[in-house]
C-alpha cells in the first residue's frame, strides 16, 4: 500500500491519484462532460422509467471507463446496435416514439449514446446542444424552484464545458472555466430579465393534460381507507394568504369533492353537471365574509379548493373558468396541472339547500341492499328509543354523536382492514378508524334513520408558516366529514371525527405521523429529538416560503399581471403590440449601453498594453502560452517563447521575426527614439503583428 510521504500534503497526494490529477487534458475534459450529462440524466430520473435511467447511466459509465483506461471507442456497428436498442426500449415503454414522455426519453438516450462518438470538436458541440435541449425538456414535467436550481447548475456546467472546448491549449483548471461561465451568465442576466418581464405571455408549452399515473390528492371516488394513505404524505396541497386574521382551526374546512352515492365500499360523486352561470346565493349568512388568496399545487384534477362556504365565483387567471356544482363545490373546465393562483371569499357560517327538491333528497337516502345489516338494526333501535320517537332530525344527529363520544370509539391512522360491511365493522367490531371510516359509518347510519346525508372530502386545518404568515395545508391534512339535511336549515356540516377525537380538529399535533423513527429518537433522547424537530421545521418553513415566492412571482407571472405592470408604469391601452415595442426599445437600449461601454474601454485603454495583450493572445492561440496567465513584459514573452519552443533550423526565421518585433515593442515604451513619430511607429507595430509567422508546439487539432 502506498503511504503518504512526510514532506507532502494530503492535497498533493490527492493530485497524484491518476483519476484526479495526472489525467491528460482530453481525458479530464471528457470526464467532466460525462459528469454533466450524468447530472442531466439523474434530474430526469423522477419522470422517466427506471430502465431509461439505468440504461443511460450504464452507457455513461462505460464511456468513462474507456476514457480512464485509454481504450478505443466502440465501432459504428456497436453504436448502431445500441441505437436500435434505445428505440426498442422507448417504444416498449411508451408504445410510441412521439409525444412528451417518449420524446424526452429518446432525447436523453440519444444524448448518452452520442458520447460514444466523441472523437472531434464537432461531436462535442452536438453533445452541448443536445444537453441544453434535454435540460429545457425538464420544464415539460416540472417548473418548481428545485427544478430551476438543478437546471441552472446544469446550464452553468455545460457552459463551462463549452468554454473548455474553446480553450484547447494548455491545462487550464476547471474552476477557471466555471468562473468564465458564471460571468457569461451574469452578463446575460439583464437581457433574460427583460425578456421575462416584457415578452408577450402565451400559454406555456408544458401545459399538457396530466399523465394518468401522475400523483394526485383527492378524487371523485373514495374507498374506505384511501384518505388514510394521504395522512402520511407531508407534501404541500395548497397555501393560503388571508386578507385579515386567519380563522379558527375549527373553521378551516376546505371543500372538495362531495360524494353521495355508495357502491359497496366506494363512494362516488352524485353530481354530474354544474349549476347555472350565476353562483348560488347565500341563504343564511350567520358569519363574517373571509377573503383570501389560494396557491393551489397541481393535483391533476378539476377541483378548486375553497374555504366553506364560497358562494361567489373565484377570481381565476385569464383563460380559466370556474363552475359551481349543485353540491356547492367549485370546479374548473380543465385539470390543474400547474401551480394555480386565485382569489376567493367565503362565508364561514353559510347554510344552503333549504329548498332542495324532494326527489333529489331521496338520492341521499339510497343504500346498497344487503350491506351493513347490523347498522340497519342499530338505526331501528335508535328510532324506537322513547326519547327519539318524536325527536327532530337534529336530536337524532346529536344522539348518534353522543354515541361516538361515549361508546369507546377511537381515532387512528392505522385502522384494521374492514370487509364488505365497513360500517358494521366500525360500530360493533373494531370501534376505531380514520376520518373516512367514521364518516362512512355515520352517513350509513343517518340514511338508515331516514336522514339525508352525504360525505364531503377536502382538507381541514393546516399550519401557519411564521416566515410569511401563510397557512400551509398538506396532503396529510386531507379529511372527510359529512353533511346532513335538516328541515328549515338545509345542509348542515357534521364532523363525526370531532366527536371521536377533538384533537384531530382543534390541535395541530398529529403524534402518530411521526412514525417509528421519530418515536425511537424520542425514547433515546427527547432533548435531541426536540432540537432536531425545531430546526427541521424552521428549514422547511424557509423553503416553503421561498418556493411560494417563486410560484407567485415567476410561475404565476401571467399576461394579466404583465399588463397590470405596464398600467402601473403609466401606459394606456396596453396590449401585445405595446409589449413588443417596449421590449424592442429595452433591448436596443441595452445593446447601445454595451456598445458605448466597449467603446469607452477601448478609447481609454493604453494602446501599448492593448497591443501587448494581442501578442499574448496570439502566442496563447499557438499553444506557446497558457491563456489568462499573469501579465508578462515583451522580454518575458520572448524568454517564454524560447523556453517553450527552442529555435531550430525550421523555426529560426520565425524566432528571429518574433524576437525583433517584441524587442521593438519594448523599445517603444522604455527607450523611444528621438524625433520619431510614436503614434506612427505603434501603428506599424500593430500591422506587423498580423504578419508574424505562426508557430505551434501542439498536436494537429482536427475539426472533422
Amino acid at each position: 500500500m502506498k503511504t503518504l510521504p512526510a514532506s507532502s500534503s494530503p492535497r498533493d497526494w490527492l493530485r497524484s491519484l491518476p483519476w484526479l490529477g495526472a489525467l491528460p487534458r482530453e481525458s479530464r475534459d471528457t470526464l467532466f462532460l460525462l459528469a454533466v450529462i450524468g447530472w442531466i440524466v439523474l434530474m430526469q430520473s423522477a419522470h422517466m422509467p427506471w430502465s431509461t435511467t439505468v440504461f443511460g447511466l450504464m452507457v455513461l459509465g462505460w464511456r468513462a471507463w474507456l476514457t480512464l483506461k485509454q481504450k478505443p471507442l466502440p465501432s459504428r456497428w456497436i453504436s448502431a446496435g445500441l441505437l436500435l436498442l434505445s428505440l426498442a426500449l422507448t417504444a416498449a415503454q411508451f408504445r410510441s416514439l412521439l409525444g412528451r414522455d417518449a420524446g424526452s426519453a429518446l432525447i436523453l438516450l440519444l444524448l448518452t449514446l452520442k458520447t460514444l462518438e466523441l472523437r472531434a470538436r464537432r461531436d462535442a458541440f452536438v453533445i452541448f446542444f443536445l444537453g441544453f435541449f434535454a435540460l429545457l425538456s425538464h420544464f415539460l414535467f416540472s417548473q418548481s424552484l428545485l427544478t430551476a436550481l438543478g437546471i441552472f447548475v446544469g446550464v452553468l456546467a455545460l457552459l463551462a464545458a463549452l468554454v473548455n472546448a474553446h480553450t484547447p491549449a494548455g491545462y487550464p483548471p476547471l474552476r477557471q472555466s466555471l468562473f468564465i461561465a458564471l460571468r457569461m451568465a451574469l452578463l446575460g442576466a439583464p437581457i433574460m430579465f427583460a425578456l421575462f418581464m416584457l415578452f408577450p405571455r402565451f400559454a406555456p408549452l408544458w401545459g399538457f393534460p396530466a399523465h394518468e399515473s401522475a400523483k394526485t390528492g383527492l378524487s371523485d371516488k373514495m374507498t374506505v381507507g384511501t384518505i388514510a394513505e394521504l395522512a402520511l404524505d407531508d407534501s404541500v396541497a395548497f397555501r393560503v394568504r388571508f386578507d385579515g386574521d386567519i380563522p379558527r382551526r375549527q373553521d378551516l374546512y376546505f371543500r372538495g369533492p362531495v360524494l353521495g352515492r355508495l357502491q359497496g365500499q366506494t363512494w362516488t360523486s352524485e353530481e354530474t353537471f354544474a349549476v347555472a352561470e350565476s353562483p348560488t346565493a347565500s341563504e343564511t349568512n350567520a358569519g363574517a365574509t373571509v377573503t383570501y388568496e389560494m396557491l393551489l399545487q397541481p393535483h391533476q384534477r378539476q377541483w378548486l379548493l375553497t374555504l366553506e362556504m364560497a358562494t361567489q365565483r373565484p377570481e381565476l387567471p385569464a383563460g380559466w373558468r370556474a363552475l359551481q356544482m349543485r353540491s356547492m363545490e367549485w370546479i374548473s373546465l380543465r385539470p390543474v396541472v400547474d401551480v394555480l393562483r386565485y382569489r376567493a371569499s367565503s362565508q364561514l357560517q353559510n347554510r344552503h339547500g333549504t329548498d332542495v327538491h324532494p326527489a333529489l333528497l331521496r338520492t341521499y337516502l339510497d343504500l346498497p341492499p344487503g350491506l351493513n345489516p347490523r347498522t340497519r338494526e342499530l338505526a331501528h333501535q335508535l328510532l324506537n328509543d322513547p326519547t327519539l320517537v318524536q325527536g327532530s332530525s337534529g336530536q337524532k344527529v346529536q344522539a348518534v354523536l353522543q354515541r361516538l363520544r361515549t361508546g369507546g370509539y377511537t381515532y387512528t391512522l392505522a385502522p384494521e382492514r374492514t370487509g364488505e360491511h365497513a360500517a358494521d365493522a366500525f360500530w360493533f367490531d373494531a370501534k376505531e378508524g380514520f376520518c373516512e371510516h367514521i364518516a362512512n359509518a355515520f352517513v350509513v347510519l343517518m340514511r338508515n334513520m331516514g336522514i339525508p346525508a352525504r360525505i364531503v372530502t377536502g382538507y381541514q386545518g393546516g399550519e401557519v408558516n411564521p416566515m410569511d404568515g401563510m397557512l400551509t395545508v398538506r396532503q396529510s391534512d386531507a379529511h372527510a366529514w359529512t353533511e346532513v339535511w335538516v328541515p328549515e336549515k338545509g345542509w348542515e356540516r357534521i364532523d363525526p371525527t370531532a366527536a371521536v377525537s377533538a384533537i384531530r380538529i382543534e390541535d395541530l399535533a398529529r403524534i402518530e405521523r411521526r412514525g417509528t423513527v421519530g418515536n425511537a429518537i424520542d425514547a433515546v433522547s427527547p432533548q435531541f429529538a426536540g432540537f432536531m424537530q425545531r430546526n427541521l421545521q424552521r428549514l422547511r418553513n424557509v423553503w416553503e416560503a421561498t418556493n411560494t415566492r417563486w410560484n407567485s412571482w415567476i410561475l404565476n407571472y401571467t399576461q394579466d399581471r404583465q399588463l397590470d405592470l405596464l398600467r402601473q408604469l403609466g401606459f394606456r391601452n396596453v396590449g401585445w403590440v405595446t409589449l413588443v415595442q417596449l421590449l424592442a426599445t429595452t433591448l436596443a437600449g441595452m445593446a447601445a449601453l454595451l456598445g458605448l461601454r466597449a467603446w469607452l474601454e477601448k478609447r481609454h485603454q493604453d494602446p501599448w498594453l492593448h497591443l501587448l495583450q494581442q501578442a499574448r493572445r496570439r502566442l496563447a492561440d499557438m499553444g506557446l502560452l497558457i491563456p489568462d496567465s499573469p501579465a508578462l513584459t515583451p522580454r518575458q514573452l520572448l524568454e517564454r517563447l524560447q523556453t517553450t519552443l527552442p529555435p531550430n533550423s525550421q523555426t529560426a526565421d520565425a524566432h528571429a521575426t518574433w524576437k525583433h518585433w517584441l524587442l521593438a515593442l519594448e523599445a517603444w515604451r522604455y527607450a523611444p527614439s528621438d524625433g520619431n513619430d510614436q503614434t506612427q511607429t505603434l501603428r506599424q507595430l500593430k500591422i506587423s503583428l498580423r504578419r508574424l509567422p505562426e508557430m505551434t508546439c501542439r498536436e494537429h487539432l482536427s475539426d472533422n
